[in-house]
């Protein structure tokens, strides 16, 4: 039996069982769990390094060579766990993230019981300002997207509170900070994820997720960073006051030690990555390089030779710890892979002028949120595995506003100004599914004049959110369910010979100088027809006129009186016959489209009445007019 049928073969994936994925750029390590007590009890871990560099600073490159290892990963869970593995929580890496703080303010008009729904309307809010401002400063104009947030502060009538849950009151506020990355980053994490067979259960950020393991939340009144070293990259998040207030990321990490091993020993990328995992083993250090011969060293000689790449690396991570913090903070744990270099600790320390009895290695807290009886999760190198099952686990992930499209968890969770458009596009679909194309039409020279004979309009999109059909700039709110089906292409124009004549109230046709070959031919388009009445011989007939079927419409749009031409079947003008003439180009449209007829919002599949004033454009711009 293959292992796809194997795995078809076995029960499905209990609710209560977690898989957390922490996609790597050096490797992939997989988790399953249950909830227990208040923590989290690791079941299972696997561990599948990448064949190849498939990843470069978190960044997936090779989509089919890191799928190929979650597979991996996924089958050798599934035969511990006796059951096939289709929901997995992961992270996404912190490269070119950009964080933005945002503040959310609620007046009640009495005081009344604060529950979870109108918390999140008050954090959505907050959100929603610092959406605004991470995309007013962005400049290179890619699609930043919302990974997640975290709220860093409540007031309830002006006095601040760890939470406003159940309390009573009528001035809510809530300050966040919210994080983005760039579209591509999570795009590449979901084809992944669509390439392993498994659905996306939750989103969240690596930094967040590592600190969650590593920082509980009853030591975050001090001020605390965290420091995750990956093969790719250093994610950084910082906490005070018992709030995380700021994450940021460095693109030097353990791969530049590793770097530095192979110009210095003249070794591959795997030979080196050995290299630096004996270093902390053993004494000596022995490997093969690129010429075949096989050479050892002792870890002092191997240390000497890491000494000015460990120290870049520590003076990096200084830097962005300062400039995140304003200061040196009160204590700072490594986790990650790379935390385990020898002599790094001290390195960092002495590059923020700190006490290196105030910076170690994570990992002893690890147990305040996790337990095991069968992995040992004190090694600094789970903290992002663990920490997406925690956030998992104990619903730690601030996803305020899911969202279902057609029954399923959309892409990804946001909140503030989003639009049903942008949860479309966000899930891979486009104007041109809410508009969808007309049939070709047959397009004719007639007694010397052009007929067009147009195809069948295209059947109008369904959208609707919680059951209402929808314009598609409507917001999504948290919890709404939203349904769409993309419209459908038309029928192209087809006219037999015997229909095109009964069309143009004619005895008979010749087409392109002689009679149709029978009455079922298939008339082609740019032909000449010529038309025949009563016993006129079709090379003695002078040229007429045919008088079209259907009739015109004149519309102004957007203050330009617009003539749409007759419809050969006679079926009325809709919105989107004026799409063409809008100006708008549908398929790059990144921006909400406002439609209105004689003022008040429409479909695109309205139908139009001779006189309508029709407005089609931006929703900014036509806000502003």
């Amino acid at each position: 039996m293959s292992e796809t049928a194997e795995s078809s073969a076995l029960p499905h994936q209990d609710q209560g069982l977690i898989y957390a994925l922490d996609i790597g750029t050096r490797s992939v390590i997989g988790l399953l769990g249950t909830r227990e007590d208040g923590r989290v009890r690791i079941l299972a871990m696997e561990k599948q390094l990448h064949a190849h560099r498939a990843m470069m600073d978190g960044q997936i490159e090779d989509i089919a060579q890191v799928a190929s290892a979650v597979r991996d990963v996924t089958a050798r869970l599934e035969h511990t766990a006796g059951c096939r593995l289709e929901r997995a929580c992961v992270a996404a890496a912190g490269r070119a993230l950009r964080t933005e703080q945002g503040h959310g303010l609620r007046e009640l008009s009495a005081p009344e019981s604060i529950g979870p729904a109108l918390i999140a309307q008050l954090e959505a809010s907050a959100v929603a300002e610092a959406e605004q401002a991470v995309r007013a400063g962005n400049e290179d104009g890619q699609q930043l997207l919302l990974v997640g947030y975290t709220a860093t502060q409540y007031q309830l009538d002006g006095y601040p509170l760890a939470t406003l849950l159940g309390h009573s009151g009528r001035k809510l506020e809530a300050s966040v900070v919210a994080t983005f990355l760039p579209g591509g980053v999570i795009d590449s994490l979901y084809a992944v994820m669509r390439q392993s067979g498994l659905e996306v259960e939750s989103l969240t950020l690596e930094p967040i997720a590592a600190l969650n393991a590593a920082i509980p939340a009853d030591l975050r009144l001090l001020n605390l960073c965290l420091v995750d070293i990956g093969a790719g990259t250093s994610d950084i998040a910082v906490c005070r006051d018992g709030t995380v207030v700021g994450y940021t990321m460095a693109t030097v990490a353990g791969d530049e030690i590793t770097e530095a091993l192979m110009k210095a020993y003249l070794v591959d990328y795997g030979t080196a990555e050995r290299m630096k995992a004996q270093l902390s083993q053993s004494a000596t250090v022995t490997f093969t390089d690129i010429l075949g011969q096989e050479q050892s060293c002792d870890s002092q000689e191997l240390e000497a030779a890491l000494e000015p790449a460990a120290r870049l690396l520590a003076g990096e991570i200084a830097q962005r710890v300062m400039s995140l913090n304003g200061a040196a903070p009160s204590a700072l744990f490594l986790a990650g892979g790379g935390s385990k270099l020898i002599g790094l600790r001290e390195k960092v320390a002495e590059a923020l002028e700190m006490d290196p009895r105030r910076v170690a290695v994570a990992g002893g807290h690890f147990k305040a949120t996790a337990c095991s009886d069968t992995v040992a999760l004190e090694d600094p190198e789970y903290a992002t595995p663990l920490g997406i099952a925690v956030s998992a686990g104990l619903g730690l992930i601030s996803d305020s506003c899911q969202v279902t499209l057609n029954g399923t968890r959309a892409k990804l969770f946001r909140s503030g100004d989003l639009s049903a458009m942008d949860l479309l596009m966000m899930n891979g679909y486009s104007y041109f599914d809410l508009l969808g194309k007309s049939g070709k039409p047959l397009v004719l020279q007639v007694d010397g004049r052009r007929r067009v004979f147009h195809g069948q309009p295209a059947q109008p999109a369904v959208l609707k959110i919680n059951g209402k059909e929808v314009q598609p700039s409507a917001p999504v709110c948290a919890g709404d369910a939203v349904e769409f089906i993309p419209a459908k292409a038309g029928e192209d124009c087809q006219l037999t010979a015997a229909q095109l004549a009964q069309r143009l109230n004619a005895d008979a046709i010749a087409i392109d100088g002689a009679p149709p070959a029978g009455p079922d031919m298939l008339v082609p388009s740019g032909s000449f027809v010529v038309v025949v009445r009563g016993s006129t011989p079709p090379s003695h007939l002078p040229s007429q006129t045919s008088q079209p079927v259907g009739t015109t419409c004149t519309v102004t749009l957007n203050g330009r009186s617009i003539l749409l031409p007759n419809k050969a079947d006679g079926s009325p003008h809709y919105v989107m016959d004026l799409l063409e003439h809008s100006g708008i180009d549908f398929k790059h449209a990144e921006r909400p489209v406002e439609l209105r007829v004689n003022g008040a919002p429409c479909l695109f599949q309205q139908a139009l009445k001779p006189g309508d004033q029709v407005i089609i454009g931006y929703e900014d711009e036509v806000n502003a007019r």
